[in-house]
């Protein structure tokens, strides 16, 4: 789990969670069982996200909403809790390795029905939904080489005033000193991002850093 954000001690992180929003016991199971998964665990989405995606979904009433690298499923049942009634979330993994934990949480909150699990490509998924923009919510936290075109796909089908957050845009800080390919794939879209006219870009220091980007 990402167990520390880039810029805020950990004294002052046990602070900022004790002041918003607790985890509940799904949340905690999901913790609990991500932890235990070699090499992939550090996927998990930070719990000062979980919140903030549930508060974005609400604010933007979503009803229409997409998680791309759904994982262990807590980005997902974060959105899903903040659905409009009616609402719907297409979750997006490439495998289904890590799904019973996914739908077992969803079930257990009281959500799974409001989930469309979609196991394929993404970029396949996202090209196969209606083309007008009718996003009020999306979440990437995938292959950082697939940022671009997940955007593209993303942006073209969100509404004026949707938002689309990407995870993991400060790579660990190695976006001043990029060491790895992801690294650069995330600074080429970093760049490309906040030029682009479609759109208004706020970058925030939450976990390893998470853009939000407002269609104009």
């Amino acid at each position: 789990m990402k167990d520390s954000t880039l810029l805020i001690p950990a004294p002052l992180r046990e602070y900022m969670l004790a002041h918003s929003v607790p985890l509940d016991a799904v949340q905690r199971r999901i913790i609990e069982q991500t932890s235990t998964l070699p090499r992939v665990a550090h996927w998990q989405t930070a719990p000062e996200q979980s919140a903030l995606l549930t508060l974005l979904a609400r604010t933007l009433g979503a009803r229409h909403a997409v998680d791309v690298g759904s994982f262990t499923g807590m980005s997902s049942l974060a959105i899903a809790r903040g659905l409009r009634p009616g609402g719907r979330l297409i979750a997006c993994d490439i495998t289904d390795d890590w799904t019973p934990i996914a739908r077992e949480a969803w079930q257990a909150a009281g959500v799974v029905d409001r989930i469309d699990l979609r196991i394929a490509p993404a970029i396949e998924t996202l090209r196969a939904l209606p083309a007008e923009p009718h996003l009020d919510f999306s979440f990437v936290d995938a292959d950082k080489e697939g940022y671009l075109e997940y955007f593209e796909e993303l942006i073209v089908r969100t509404r004026p005033g949707g938002i689309v957050a990407f995870d993991n845009v400060f790579r660990s800080g190695r976006v001043l000193k990029p060491v790895k390919e992801a690294d650069h794939a995330v600074i080429e879209f970093n760049k490309r991002l906040v030029k682009d006219s479609r759109v208004e870009v706020v970058m925030l220091p939450v976990a390893d850093g998470m853009s939000l980007v407002s269609r104009t």
